[in-house]
């Protein structure tokens, strides 16, 4: 079936999920209960954009240190990548209901100690231990998904877990909307994450382990009573007959190289398919994050700002939307992830995040070029004491305030307070404080310390709404699904582990160095940096990740022992061999 290349699956559509949930309502009561952990996971991820606002607000010291701001963000993601280097352990060991169970735990800890944080430190305790339960559920929600799901609709159940995610970004933006006049802002913001914890406590608690688990735990009438809750009485022991083989091959090759974690780890790069699985699998994740996205869900009301909307409310609002279209991205994979197939959903995806990165870099930098320029005389004149130190012309000879712009401004860690008259006119660069700023709204006017007005901001706007569009079917929520099922069942917590730590490293890469990258860079060059980055993904999915849609996981492995290559590739394989003969 799979011999040299791909096993050609029958075409299933959005409708035979709905179809086959109707029928067997079970179904979509597992996925949705395990998928709240992607809800967890899509909202903490996203709370922390429109909390930061206000966190720096509360905290002086976090307002004037980039790298605290930084480090408030990314603390969540340094868990997460123990969370899921161990949550692979645990998953393999205990099982992968026990894991959300912990995650839960994990959530509801990280969020208490958020909501009543009396210093920027414990902020970063609550992301940490927030950290350790998104890291166990990025890779045990998916998986449980996909082992409780019919193989024909494993791909849009699994994409359920992705809708969650966003959908969960989605929610942590109106709830940052909801406190923004609230007493307490962000600690309502990063507290409400423990409800939906507690939330799937309860569910999961009452719902089974996945049945592919406990037949390799030898507990298989245990296994059979579950299997028979999801598939038809037709296809039972068909299903029963696969897991055995798969079972009795893994352990036979346990007994060869012993059942420690150390021994399955050397055992997992021994063996080619593994080996093959975790180049797809660990390609797939570190692409999705060095595309960007996370830059962009993290800093969203930041980069706003950059585009020039100084109003924290504002930059929430718009974020809101970009937001939005991440959730009904997800929907439109749950629709064609089936039909089309995971490789060619990922490929187009990559195409288009590409070109919607050279936009936006081509964007910021006309912005750049294009910003207000700078008042001398009422830069000096604005209120006592309020002029930008480095804006007087001996602190900068080569740089004659005549030809300061805002962004130059900014640079130089001033404020701008924009022009009454006109918008776009010049206004005066003046100290960055916050009696500045409250002088400047005192005048009816808009102070600016992140990005300047432009009339290049709404494109900017438009072309991130894109940007999101173009990545949310694909690379939004197919890395989670292949490395679901690509690992053959004994290595499955393992692979997906190894895959989720890649993930996450990439991500605190990202998220640690963008604003930095900003700042040394200026927008418009991060966003190129990142269609680099973007390009080189997208060379090494179409070299490496093979097309898994509608395959049983036993159909997945055979494909992997024979190998994968693009079909370029092997039609010029087979142009040698004619040559040759």
């Amino acid at each position: 079936m799979v011999e040299g290349g791909i096993a050609k699956a029958d075409k299933t559509e959005f409708t035979e999920c709905w179809r086959t949930t109707w029928k067997t309502p079970y179904i979509m009561r597992l996925a949705l209960s395990a998928g709240i952990g992607g809800l967890l996971f899509g909202y903490d991820t996203g709370v922390i954009s429109g909390a930061l606002l206000f966190i720096k607000e509360d905290f002086d010291e976090v307002d004037k240190k980039t790298w605290l701001q930084s480090t408030i963000v990314s603390m969540a993601v340094a868990g997460a990548i123990v969370g899921a280097a161990v949550g692979g352990w645990i998953n393999d060991r205990f099982g992968r209901r026990m894991s959300i169970l912990i995650a839960d735990v994990l959530f509801f800890i990280g969020a208490v100690v958020m909501a009543f944080a009396p210093a920027p430190w414990v902020i970063i305790v609550g992301r940490i231990f927030v950290g350790f339960g998104v890291g166990m559920a990025s890779m045990t929600s998916p998986l449980y998904i996909s082992e409780a799901s019919p193989a024909r609709i494993r791909g849009a159940l699994v994409s359920t877990n992705g809708l969650l995610i966003t959908g969960g970004q989605f929610f942590s933006y109106l709830i940052n909307l909801a406190f923004v006049h609230t007493p307490g802002t962000w600690r309502w913001m990063l507290g409400v994450a423990g409800v939906p914890a507690i939330v799937q406590f309860v569910l999961m608690w009452s719902l089974p382990e996945s049945p592919r688990w406990l037949y390799r735990k030898d507990r298989i009438a245990e296994s059979r009573a579950i299997l028979e809750k999801i598939y038809p009485e037709d296809e039972v022991e068909a299903e029963m007959e696969a897991l055995k083989e798969s079972v009795e091959m893994e352990k036979a090759d346990e007994a060869v190289i012993g059942d420690s974690f150390g021994a399955k780890l050397r055992g997992a790069f021994a063996n080619p398919v593994v080996r093959r699985g975790l180049a797809a699998g660990v390609t797939v994740q570190v692409a999705q994050q060095f595309v960007g996205i996370n830059t962009v869900m993290y800093y969203s009301p930041s980069i706003v700002q950059f585009a020039g909307y100084a109003s924290n409310s504002t930059a929430m609002a718009l974020s809101l939307i970009t937001s939005g279209l991440n959730a009904i991205g997800s929907i439109v994979s749950m629709m064609f992830v089936d039909r089309y197939g995971r490789r060619k959903l990922m490929i187009i995806s990559m195409f288009g995040i590409i070109t919607c990165l050279i936009i936006l870099a081509t964007v910021f930098s006309q912005a750049a070029i294009h910003a207000p320029k700078i008042d001398a005389v009422e830069s000096t004149t604005f209120a006592p004491n309020a002029t930008c130190p480095a804006f007087a012309p001996l602190a900068v000879p080569n740089a004659p305030p005549s030809r300061w712009n805002c962004m130059k401004c900014l640079k130089s860690e001033c404020g701008f307070c924009a022009s009454g008259v006109q918008p776009y006119a010049p206004g005066a660069c003046v100290v960055l404080s916050d009696d500045m700023k409250a002088t400047c709204h005192s005048r009816g006017r808009t102070y600016f310390k992140d990005g300047c007005p432009s009339k290049f901001g709404f494109l900017a706007i438009v072309f991130l709404g894109l940007y999101i569009i173009v990545y949310a079917p694909g690379m939004g929520t197919v890395p989670w699904i292949v490395n679901s099922e690509i690992y053959p069942l004994r290595y499955r917590g393992l692979g997906g582990g190894i895959a989720a730590v890649s993930n996450w490293v990439s991500n605190l890469i990202v998220s640690e160095s963008f604003l930095s990258l900003t700042h040394a860079l200026g927008s418009s060059g991060t966003f190129l940096l990142f269609a680099g980055f973007s390009t080189v993904g997208l060379f090494f999915i179409w070299l490496l990740v093979p097309e898994t849609k509608g395959l049983q996981f036993e159909e997945v492995e055979k494909l992997l022992e024979v190998g994968f290559k693009p079909s370029l590739l092997r039609r010029k394989n087979k142009g040698k061999d004619v040559d040759t003969a």
